[in-house]
């Protein structure tokens, strides 16, 4: 009998896209990762932005127990209770008023998806522009993948869909662009793939006035930043702006996959029957389980907790005086720290090998998305583990002959 290791059987089974996964994880609990060798992990990755209570969190165990063993499906050509209590809350946490609306899909490309399509109802064949900003991320689906400002990921998928343009994420740049020909502008409020690059101060403002002005749709992409992670509900409300769309995703099922497009106002009426569907999306399990996540996040006060916890975690991070931490960016408890070396996956992998999990998005990024109810002890934590993995990181490029200093 020949035996594998669990490598051989990822390398062997498993679509390559991803690449190497890098570990064999068995169970989580709270903010905290076993691999099958029984050794603890500190997550700080948090599903990217996904765990946001954590791992098998009481509330959202018992949510799929009770739901599963109730109803779990039954299609789109019927309503449940979950499905109608989700869309309430979702309307509700965004602020749409009365007028909105929500649909439900399985992921965030689905939300973006549903997204594109609004804006194509929206401009007909008057609106043919869609304006995306340079280096965004929106999905890796076809229809995402034409809103998302990365060539290298469009090149081998060539031709896109058409219709999309991309511009620099300026004020200047979009008073350039947009006219009265745009059917919508989609943007991050945080490129979170970019590595947590925000947009320029009273960006977001500009963009509603300009796209009132001009009568194109505001799709603000709410996948990452959404569901409490910044410190508002979503990060737009940082800005005291209504969009005419938000998606969302990740945070919102705390591990299970659902994600939604919410709508305001006049574009709440551009959808309708037969123009977009889903099987399996809003289907009574995926909206209890959410519903009762958000339940959680607002009971728990986990939207303030992470601003405060954002804060303290920025503050100990630049404390920890390494040469290669040039300083952070993003909002509550989505974090990048900027490093003065393209060293990001060394990192990342000294952290593994300290117990610590986190993400390179880019070469000079390390970003951070942990489970919004963490607290002092898992900060103390992290603050000892990433600063054992950022010198054993800073050691090796000493050894390299590579300056370091800051």
């Amino acid at each position: 009998m020949t035996t594998t290791t669990w490598q051989d059987d990822a390398g062997r089974d498993l679509v390559r896209s991803f690449g190497d996964r890098m570990a064999l994880f068995t169970r989580g609990e709270g903010a905290y990762l076993w691999d099958g060798a029984g050794r603890r992990y500190l997550d700080f990755l948090a599903g990217i932005a996904v765990n946001s209570l954590g791992h098998a969190h009481p509330v959202f165990v018992e949510a799929i127990s009770k739901q599963a063993a109730t109803l779990s499906h039954v299609s789109n050509y019927f309503a449940t209770e979950p499905q109608l209590a989700l869309a309430a809350r979702l309307k509700r946490i965004a602020g749409t008023g009365p007028t909105g609306r929500v649909y439900f899909g399985n992921s965030g490309a689905e939300a973006n998806e549903a997204a594109f399509k609004l804006a194509r109802l929206h401009g007909g064949a008057e609106r043919p522009r869609i304006l995306s900003l340079k280096d965004a991320f929106h999905g890796r689906t076809m229809g995402t993948l034409a809103l998302t400002g990365k060539p290298w990921m469009q090149e081998p998928f060539q031709p896109m869909v058409g219709g999309v343009e991309f511009i620099d994420s300026t004020v200047e740049a979009l008073e350039a662009a947009i006219d009265d020909r745009v059917a919508a502008l989609f943007v991050e409020p945080i490129k979170g793939e970019a590595g947590v690059v925000e947009l320029p101060e009273g960006y977001l403002g500009a963009a509603r006035e300009l796209t009132e002005r001009h009568g194109a749709l505001l799709i603000i992409d709410e996948i990452q930043t959404g569901a409490g992670r910044t410190g508002e509900w979503f990060a737009f409300q940082h800005e005291g702006i209504t969009p005419d769309a938000i998606t969302v995703a990740k945070g919102i099922g705390g591990g299970f996959p659902i994600g939604a497009l919410i709508t305001f106002d006049a574009a709440s009426d551009l959808f309708y029957p037969g123009t977009h569907g889903s099987t399996f999306g809003g289907n009574a399990l995926g909206t209890a389980v959410a519903d009762a996540v958000l339940g959680e996040i607002e009971r728990a006060g986990l939207v303030a907790n992470a601003e405060e916890r954002g804060a303290q975690l920025r503050a100990a991070i630049e404390g920890i005086g390494s040469p290669l931490v040039e300083g952070c960016r993003g909002k509550g408890l989505l974090i990048g720290v900027g490093l003065t070396h393209p060293v990001a996956k060394a990192v990342v992998a000294a952290a593994q090998g300290h117990g610590l999990v986190v993400n390179a998005p880019n070469d000079e990024t390390i970003r951070l998305v942990p489970a919004l109810n963490i607290g002092d002890v898992e900060i103390d934590e992290f603050v000892d583990l990433f600063a054992a993995s950022l010198a054993t990181v800073s050691d090796a490029l000493v050894l390299d002959g590579n300056e370091v200093s800051a």
